[in-house]
C-alpha cells in the first residue's frame, strides 16, 4: 500500500524484501506481530530507504524537517511553533528514522530526542551526524516502542513525528497516550500520515491511482507476508474520523489539521505519490494538537 514514505515512523520503494517472497493481503494483525514485523522491516531495508530518499529529507550536507512526499517544510510552515519559538524547548521525535527532523530542531536550539524501533535507522542517523561535523549525534537516539515510552511524566514540551510510528502500530491511542503522558500540559504534539482517503484508491502514481478501488470504511489492514503467513510488513488503516477520535482519546485537543497540496516546483514521484495524483487528491494529513 504506502510504505514507501516513513520518514522517520515510517525501507525501499516496492514489496516487502527484495530477497523475501511476499504476499499481499488484508488481515488482522494484532500488536505484537505488527510490532515484529514493522522492526524488521526497517532494519532489513534501511539501507535502500535512506539510499533513495535520504538526499529530500536533509543529507548530510544540510538538515531539514520535511512532512512528507510533498515536501512541505517546517522551516516554512511552523507547526510546531513560531519561528524563534523552539529554542531550548524540549522535544520527542516518534518514529525518528535517521533522525533528519530532530538534526533540523537542533539546529533551531531545540533539545531533540529521535526514538525509533529500528536499530538500523538509527544508525543511519549516527552515520549522518559523522558525515556532516565528524561527531556524534548532538542529541540522544533511542531505540524504543512508541507505544511503551521510556520516558518520567511531563518530560517534554513538544513531540513530533513525520510519518513515523503512528500508521504502524495496531492501536494509535496507546501512542496518543504515550505522547500526552510524556508531554507538559499545554505541549504540542504534531505528526503526519497517509491520508486516509488514499486507502481506497490503488497505490499508483499514474492514471491507474485515480480510480476508488476499495472501500474507504475498510479497517482491514494491509499485510505483506512470508508463504507461512507471517506478516513482513503491516499499516493499520484508520479513517479520519477515527483519528480525529484517537487525538481526543489520547488527551489532546486538535487545533489544526493539513492537507498539504502538491506543490508547483515537485516533479518527484515517490511510490503512489505523484504530481498527477498529488494535484487531485490528498496524499497527507497532518494533525496538530495540543495537551489537554
Amino acid at each position: 500500500m504506502v510504505h514507501e514514505y516513513e520518514n522517520g515512523a515510517d525501507g525501499a520503494d516496492g514489496a516487502a524484501d527484495a530477497d523475501v517472497p511476499a504476499e499481499a493481503t488484508r488481515r488482522p494483525v494484532p500488536a505484537r506481530e505488527t510490532r515484529l514485523a514493522s522492526r524488521g522491516w526497517w532494519d532489513r531495508n534501511a539501507d535502500d530507504y535512506q539510499r533513495e530518499h535520504g538526499g529530500f529529507l536533509g543529507g548530510a550536507d544540510g538538515a531539514r524537517f520535511i512532512w512528507g512526499p510533498e515536501g512541505l517544510d517546517e522551516a516554512e510552515a511552523r507547526l510546531l511553533g513560531p519561528a524563534g519559538s523552539l529554542a531550548g524547548r524540549a522535544v520527542l521525535e516518534v518514529g525518528a528514522g535517521a533522525a533528519q527532523c530532530s538534526r533540523w530542531l537542533a539546529e533551531q536550539g531545540a533539545r531533540p530526542v529521535a526514538l525509533d524501533l529500528s536499530h538500523r535507522q538509527l544508525q543511519h542517523a549516527r552515520r549522518l551526524a559523522l558525515d556532516a561535523s565528524g561527531a556524534a549525534a548532538p542529541f540522544p537516539l533511542l531505540q524504543a516502542d512508541a507505544a511503551a515510552l521510556p520516558f518520567r511524566d511531563g518530560s517534554f514540551d513538544l513531540a513530533c513525528s513525520a510519518y513515523g510510528a503512528v500508521p504502524f502500530v495496531a492501536s494509535p491511542v496507546a501512542v496518543m497516550r504515550e505522547v500526552r503522558r510524556v508531554l507538559r500540559p499545554g505541549g504540542r504534539w504534531v505528526f503526519s500520515v497517509t491520508h486516509p482517503v488514499r486507502w481506497a484508491f490503488p497505490d499508483e502514481p499514474g492514471p491507474e491511482g485515480l480510480s476508488v478501488a476499495a472501500s474507504y470504511f475498510d479497517r482491514t489492514p494491509y499485510v505483506e507476508q512470508d508463504e507461512d503467513g507471517n506478516a513482513l510488513y503491516v499499516e493499520h488503516h484508520r479513517t479520519l474520523g477515527d483519528r480525529v477520535r484517537d487525538v481526543v482519546d489520547g488527551g489532546f485537543r486538535l487545533l489544526d489539521l493539513v492537507e498539504p497540496e502538491w506543490p508547483q516546483w515537485h516533479d518527484q514521484e515517490w511510490g503512489g505519490w505523484s504530481p498527477l495524483r498529488g494535484h487531485l487528491i490528498p496524499g497527507t494529513a497532518i494533525f496538530v494538537c495540543e495537551a489537554a
